[in-house]
């Protein structure tokens, strides 16, 4: 069904929503004899797992992300190549995962990922008060993943699962930056036509991070991020989940109705323009968010008195060049079909995290539809 129904959706707009060309060359050679891997895995889905890893040549570390190519009896090469494809496009941006390089075996791909040691930013969404984060911590690393979000827009990329789980830290203590992980929902959108369906599966729209259009399977634009960065700052302020219900079905109705606890005791101890910030995010109509650019220069994120010491300026983000994004679409790879794979949460950032959620309820019921994640990196 989801294949057919991706097919139908390609068809209709005469366009591509995934990369089929890629600049990396796939190593055939033994991957063994080039990197020792740990032992404890990073993380596991049902066709994907991820190690740690050191290369021998230079003894750095690394993140092997093993992934099967064929899932389900269907050939899955497609999703993988468009995931490569969009870490090339943003090799440039700090903000974005590094790709090191990938390896192909006759059963899966290996890509090895720059290794960040800082784990996710889930974690402190769910730490103790006295261990959460200062609303001047929040505005440097929302700053920075904007920065990164901003780069991928201006691409045409939309990553479609932005949260708190593939959004990584170089380090943890002291506070590291960020990199933005996990490009296996990410699509191209541009002005030739509407990208709509993008898993085919009823549980994807149920999560706490879909916007409004995935859930009635409205169009689909680069606005649809901007609605996971307003939770996930939620979350990073208060340590809750704005639509987060009893159940699906009441937490897909917060969702569609933009049900949002405001109140003082919600955001005691957080400033006024933050909550504006949220606001105007949380917007039922997409067209009527603020876009990334425009975040990095709402008042809150210039707040002074908050920031302290600025961090680094923004990093420009040029868009690439016609003739890059061209090729991309005129240079299919052999024996690509449309993509027919979709992408397991748990596999978003690392192995399952061992922080219990102390300030909100995280249903990992959620996690069913997706069999692989994108990049995660621990």
């Amino acid at each position: 069904m989801c294949e057919s129904r991706c097919r139908r959706m390609a068809d209709r707009d005469k366009r591509p929503v995934l990369f089929t060309h890629i600049q990396t060359a796939f190593k055939t050679d033994s991957f063994y004899s080039n990197y020792t891997v740990t032992p404890k895995e990073l993380g596991r889905g049902k066709f994907a797992v991820v190690k740690k890893c050191i290369e021998m040549a230079t003894g750095k570390e690394y993140a092997a992300k093993f992934m099967k190519k064929r899932r389900r009896g269907l050939d899955c090469k497609a999703d993988i190549v468009h995931e490569i494809a969009v870490l090339e496009m943003a090799k440039s941006n700090p903000r974005v995962v590094d790709l090191h390089e990938v390896y192909e075996t006759t059963h899966e791909i290996i890509l090895v990922l720059e290794y960040a040691a800082g784990g996710e930013v889930f974690n402190l969404c769910v730490a103790d008060r006295d261990e959460a984060l200062s609303e001047r911590d929040v505005i440097r690393l929302l700053r920075q993943t904007l920065e990164g979000v901003v780069f991928l827009h201006q691409n045409n990329i939309v990553h479609l699962d932005l949260k708190p789980q593939n959004i990584l830290l170089t380090s943890s203590s002291p506070l590291g930056d960020i990199k933005i992980v996990d490009f296996g929902l990410s699509r191209r959108v541009d002005n030739v036509g509407e990208l709509r369906e993008i898993t085919g599966t009823p549980e994807y729209i149920v999560f706490l991070f879909a916007a409004p259009e995935i859930l009635n399977y409205d169009p689909i634009s680069t606005e649809t991020d901007m609605w996971s960065i307003g939770v996930l700052v939620y979350m990073l302020l208060t340590g809750k989940s704005p639509f987060q219900g009893e159940d699906k079905q009441e937490t897909f109705l917060n969702i569609s109705q933009v049900n949002v606890d405001y109140s003082e005791e919600t955001f005691e101890g957080v400033s006024k323009t933050a909550i504006e910030f949220i606001q105007q995010l949380l917007v039922k109509k997409p067209e009527e968010r603020i876009n990334a650019e425009a975040c990095l220069f709402h008042p809150w994120l210039q707040a002074e008195e908050l920031m302290g010491n600025p961090g680094p300026e923004i990093m420009p983000c040029v868009p690439q060049s016609e003739e890059y994004i061209k090729s991309l679409e005129e240079n299919p790879i052999r024996s690509l079909t449309f993509g027919v794979c979709r992408h397991l949460d748990k596999e978003n950032g690392f192995e399952e995290s061992a922080v219990e959620p102390k300030r909100f309820r995280y249903d990992d019921s959620y996690k069913s539809c997706h069999e692989i994640t994108g990049e995660w990196v621990f």
